[in-house]
């Protein structure tokens, strides 16, 4: 694992945190307690912050990253995501909020200054662009994005389950030395 300084920022890890010990995280990052960070993934608070919640998890080939603030954007994006966040596989995610209880799929792209509400599924391969507001309690799909239809019930309990299924991968993970 490559957590690394930059700057004068060094990555915060919360309690039981899991981080692959191929990925790298660097920078202005805070990962929350019980959330996990799986191979190949990238965090890049290097010119702007990162925050990820509780209880979330990071999949294989992710790359996690900011907005700077500059002549185009004042102000910049950091990169928030919320608890009980399961971002897939081979994910970007670029200066956007995510809120809480989200499931991000496969190969999606979320772009500056995007925001998703609570309680949302991103199909795979989705693309959500620039300053798109995702409303909470539907599935999104396609590329540009598009509001697909509610969520079910059964979705909605999937969110807390696919976190605590995250939690104990990552503890075994955790138990068998994988972590950096």
């Amino acid at each position: 694992m490559a957590i690394r300084t930059y700057q004068e920022f060094t990555p915060q890890l919360g309690e039981r945190v899991f981080v692959d010990a191929s990925a790298v995280v660097l920078g202005d990052v805070h990962i929350g307690s019980d959330s996990s960070v799986w191979p190949l993934v990238v965090i890049r608070g290097d010119m702007h912050r990162i925050r990820i919640g509780e209880r979330s998890s990071i999949q294989d080939g992710s790359v996690l990253h900011i907005t700077h603030a500059g002549p185009f954007n004042p102000d910049g994006y950091p990169l928030i995501i919320g608890d009980e966040v399961t971002v897939g596989h081979n994910v970007t995610l670029h200066g956007c909020t995510l809120g809480n209880r989200i499931l991000v799929g496969m190969g999606s792209i979320i772009m500056d200054g995007a925001v998703v509400q609570d309680e949302v599924v991103i199909g795979a391969g989705a693309l959500v662009p620039p300053g798109k507001v995702l409303e909470s309690g539907f599935l999104y799909v396609g590329s540009p994005v598009k509001q697909a239809r509610p969520l079910t019930d059964k979705e909605r309990n999937f969110f807390s389950y696919s976190a605590a299924n995250y939690v104990r991968l990552k503890d075994q993970h955790l138990l068998e030395g994988y972590a950096g």
